[in-house]
Formats: C-alpha cells, structure tokens, sequence
C-alpha cells in the first residue's frame, strides 16, 4: 500500500520517538508490581526478578541482531518487526497462567530493543546531517523519560485494574505506532546485503545465561557448589570464543575494531557501569518501599505510593535529558557523563546509608534522575561525535546494547544480593539492600572513574576511525 504521504522528517521523528518511548516504558512498567505478581503466580523473589533479567538478556542478543537484519531487509520493516514482537509478547504476558509463561512473554518483548538502535539509524538515513546529533539526542531524552514514566503509571494502572493490564494497555499503543509506522515511515534509502551472523547470536546468548543463571541462583545453589562453578567457567569460556569469532567475522554483530577508538570503548564501559546502577535502582528502590512498615525499614508503600515517591526522578530525567543538548555550548557531554555519573554514586549512597525517611528516598531519586537525564543524551552524542557519519547508527546501537548488558547483569547481582538476606516473615533483610545500593553506589563510581579517560575531543577519533574499521 502506498504511503500516506511523504513524511517530514519532524513526522518521521515523531512517530519514532512513540515507538521509542513505547518500549522504553516496558523496561520499568513492571519494576514496581514485581512483589505483586510474585504473589499472584506463587513464586520466589528471585524467579520473578527474571521476568526483567529475561527482558534485558533478550534485548542484549536483540538489538545487534536486528540491527543486522535491518542493514538487509531495511530499517522502515525491521521497526515493524520490533513492534511487531512487542504487541505479541505484551498479549502472551496478559494471559500468562505462571510465571514460566510470563518469563518467555518478556524474551518475545525483549525483541523489541531493536527499535533503539533502527530508530537511530532512521534519523541518519532521513535527517540532514546538520540535525542528526540532536536528533539522536533527543531520542535518547525521550528513552530516558519513557523509562521512568512506567515506574509512575504502573500504581494508578494496577490500583483500577490489575497487573495484566500493564500489557494489555501497552499492547494497543504499540498496535497503533506500528500501524502509523508502516505509513509514514520512508522506506530505507540503502540496503547491505550480508548475512546474520548467527553464531555470534548464540555465544552472546549462551554467555550471558551462563553468567546470569548463576548470579540469580547462587545463594539458593551454594556459590560454591558443583553447577555454579560449572555456570560460571562455561559463562568464561563462552565470553572468550564470543569475542574471538567476533574478532574473526567480517559482519560482527558487535564491531570490535571500533572498541579501539579512546571515546568508543570509555563511553561504553561507562554506559555497562552506569546501566548496572540504572536498573538496578528501577528494580528494587520500589521493591524497598513497599516492604511492610512492621520490617523496621520498610515504608509499607502501595504500588501507586512507591511510584509517586520515585515522581522525582522522572521529573528531573525528563528536564535534565531535555537539557542536556542545549547545555553542550556550556558543559561539554564528557562533563555531563562526570556529573550524571557522580550524582547516581551519591544517589545510591544515600539509598543504602539514609533509607530511613521518605523524603530523602524522594531526594536521592531526584539526584539519581538528574544523573540519567544528562548520561542519556551525553553517552550518545559522544559515540556520535567519535565516528563517521555512515557509522552513527552501527555505533550508537552498541551502546545501547552495552548498556543493557550491564543492566542484565546489575539487576541479577543485586537480586541475588538481597535474595541472600532473609528476614523475619520470608521478607528480605534490610542488610540486603544496604549492600544491594552500596554495590550500585561502587558502580556508578566506578562509570565517574571510566568516564575521566574519556577523550576531551573526537575529532581525531573521526578522522582515525575510517583506518580502524579497514583494519
């Protein structure tokens, strides 16, 4: 069918950035009801903690896939493909029977991830190269402020209704973008034929489970016990014949040979840092403050009150994400990553140190959203202004795929963290997350220490890159 019309690349962008803040919701809708859908399906703590881990392993192996597949059969498809994933695995979530049926709903979702780096990718086949950067800056403010909207939306949506509907209501969203997209989107200008490196596809999988079932299940195994020791060495060695067929490929899911470039591979491993402190924050600071009142530390929060303290940082996300490009003529993105970065360390601290009070969980949630909002829009734009034009799309997918293996990999140490300390009634112990935001406070401490070897300029990154990827 043809399109409705030709598309401005403001309509464009406006129907990439529904798509967008659309899935970014799914990553927090369902951080807070997790204790609610514990009870209801009848399972332990750290099992439902993987209807999130599950989410993020899927985007991991995602996002690098789909990206390929949209160099081959275009990106204006590859959306609908993404979209596509998403609806159906909100409408397998919404009728799961138990939690194994949710869990594989959330892999399906997890697909999805491929609109981030395809939605970057759009913007710089579409948008003139004068507007690209903003452009994917803004997207990026957009990620981060639909990422804290579910937090806040998943109360009132679970108070009227109940659970399943956090699928059901996103499910028709999602439905409507994608039959938006298929009109308006512009089909995609240039194709590269290849093939799908599957075999990259399943040794960054097959590490990434290794390494996660072990630190989900290792209190309840023994961390010393025959299979955890197995899980982790299997996890090794996977991780290295990943990176060597990687190194080998000549269509790397993830490019290797530009994780030389200085502002490429500091950017990164600052973004798997800081991801490891976001979500572990978006996992269990609501879990925190809906422990019950009689546990000595808890405030004993409904869904919707644990979502109206957390408002605080999805207003400061939202501004300081908005922000962030415009602030560039005065702070330059490499301080914005050092300020954002030192602000979710002091955040966390004060989660682990200073949870006594509401007012100050409000507070370090602040300080925290301030964080996301200028670490968002700065990562990209740094990774931007460290390669070639014809690369913004390749590389700006890997960072979102790198942030999001750190956020697979922080939600299941801080699960098994706090799973590690029972308290009285089955409850965790408060030591749990003292220790749980403490780990998360030496994260992000540790994105503030990455984030100073950053390159001050990326001028000679640019002019380097073109060397490095022929090599």
């Amino acid at each position: 069918m043809p399109r409705l019309y030709q598309a401005t690349p403001r309509t464009t962008f406006a129907v990439l950035a529904a798509a967008a803040a659309a899935f970014a919701l799914m990553q927090s809708l369902l951080t807070p009801v997790l204790p609610t859908i514990q009870q209801d399906l009848h399972t332990s703590t750290g099992t439902v903690t993987w209807v999130l881990t599950a989410w993020l392993l899927a985007a991991s192996v995602a996002t690098p896939l789909m990206g390929r597949v949209a160099d081959i059969i275009g990106k204006d498809r590859t959306l609908l493909v993404a979209l596509a994933a998403i609806a159906l695995g909100c409408l397998i979530a919404a009728l799961a029977p138990s939690i194994g049926v949710l869990i594989a709903a959330r892999v399906l979702q997890g697909l999805g991830a491929a609109v981030f780096p395809v939605s970057f990718g759009i913007i710089r086949d579409e948008f003139p190269p004068d507007r690209v950067a903003s452009a994917i800056g803004t997207l990026a403010a957009v990620i981060a402020t639909g990422s804290g909207v579910g937090i806040v939306l998943a109360g009132p949506i679970v108070g009227f209704l109940d659970w399943r509907w956090l699928f059901w209501i996103p499910m028709a969203v999602v439905t409507v973008v994608g039959f938006v997209a298929w009109r308006v989107i512009p089909a995609s200008p240039v194709r590269s034929p290849g093939r799908i490196n599957i075999v990259s596809a399943v040794l960054l999988a097959g590490w990434l489970v290794a390494l996660l079932l072990p630190l989900s299940k290792g209190a309840v195994w023994g961390w010393g016990s025959g299979r955890t020791i197995a899980l982790f060495a299997l996890a090794i060695a996977l991780l290295a014949g990943w990176m060597a067929a990687e190194l080998r490929a000549a269509e790397p899911l993830i490019d290797m040979r530009m994780m030389r470039l200085p502002a490429v591979w500091t950017t990164n491993l600052a973004a798997m840092l800081f991801g490891a402190a976001m979500f572990g924050v978006f996992a269990f600071l609501p879990q925190l403050m809906q422990v019950p009142a009689a546990s000595g530390y808890g405030f004993g929060a409904s869904v919707t009150g644990a979502g109206l303290l957390m408002a605080p940082m999805l207003v400061a996300m939202a501004v300081f994400g908005s922000l962030s490009g415009p602030l560039t003529r005065w702070v330059s993105n490499k301080a914005q990553l050092l300020w954002g970065s030192a602000m979710g360390t002091a955040a966390c601290l004060v989660l682990a140190l200073a949870h006594g009070h509401k007012w100050t969980v409000s507070l370090a949630a602040g300080v925290f959203g301030i964080g996301l909002g200028l670490i968002y829009s700065s990562m990209i734009n740094l990774i931007v202004q460290a390669v070639p034009r014809h690369q913004t799309g390749a590389a700006s997918g890997m960072n979102t795929n790198i942030r999001t293996i750190g956020a697979s990999i922080g939600t299941a140490l801080v699960s098994a963290i706090v799973t590690a300390h029972p308290g009285a009634h089955g409850l965790p112990a408060e030591t749990g997350y003292t220790m749980a935001f403490l780990l998360l406070a030496a994260a992000s401490a540790a994105a503030f220490g990455v984030s100073l070897l950053v390159p001050g300029r990326a001028t000679a990154a640019v002019e380097a890159a073109p060397a490095l990827v022929r090599a």
